[in-house]
């Protein structure tokens, strides 16, 4: 009897250690009716390059995106990321095939199952186009109804009206703003609003972006 115990004791052990060496998040495709989001990787480098100069967002000054020579770079910041449980992701567009930009869950709180949704960037003529609508339906599903989070949260540069009203429209709440929380790369400071989804909200913002989607 002690024997089996114990032998039941380290298997308990190791299984815990298992479970340890795992991310919470995985690295996972999620496929949708008008993009896929692919895990991250090197070979986005050329086709994110692409689909920045479609805008050139990384010429707003309150903008978080990587121009085209800084796009190595932020590929690699972004997979070194994942290996510490948080996961980026490229967009594909279904009907071409083309990447039209990318997202990711970061700043993993894995121990209260809350993570971070930004890094979010698309090509210009993505916009207003249910790319973005779908990506997020993808992401909040799969992190609400597969991982069971409690809540997720977005922040933005609080002059980034753009990404203020994409956020809402999500039907975030705004829980406050962070002043003077960050020095941005031209040396201005930046103010932070901070969003948040809780798990008890998902449902009435899944029926919102299906009906978006429909």
């Amino acid at each position: 009897m002690q024997r089996g115990l114990l032998y039941s004791s380290v298997s308990l052990v190791e299984a815990r250690e298992r479970r340890l060496e795992m991310n919470w998040l995985e690295n996972i495709e999620l496929c949708g009716a008008i993009v896929t989001l692919e895990p991250l990787n090197m070979s986005h480098v050329e086709p994110l390059k692409a689909a920045v100069m479609d805008g050139e967002f990384w010429k707003l000054r309150f903008a978080n995106v990587p121009s085209p020579d800084q796009m190595e770079n932020y590929v690699i910041d972004a997979i070194e990321g994942a290996k510490k449980g948080n996961t980026a992701f490229a967009v594909r567009l279904n009907e071409t095939k083309n990447i039209v930009g990318t997202t990711r869950f970061y700043n993993v709180d894995e121990l209260n199952k809350r993570p971070m949704l930004g890094y979010t960037w698309y090509a210009k003529s993505m916009c207003r186009t249910g790319v973005n609508s779908e990506s997020k339906f993808l992401l909040l599903q799969y992190v609400f109804e597969i991982k069971e989070a409690i809540a997720v949260e977005f922040r933005t540069h609080s002059f980034n009206e753009v990404s203020k009203d994409a956020i809402e429209r999500l039907g975030a709440k705004q829980d406050g703003i962070l002043r003077s929380h960050q020095i941005m790369a031209d040396g201005s400071i930046r103010d932070t609003v901070v969003y948040s989804i809780l798990q008890e909200e998902w449902p009435i913002v899944k029926s919102n972006l299906l009906s978006k989607l429909s």
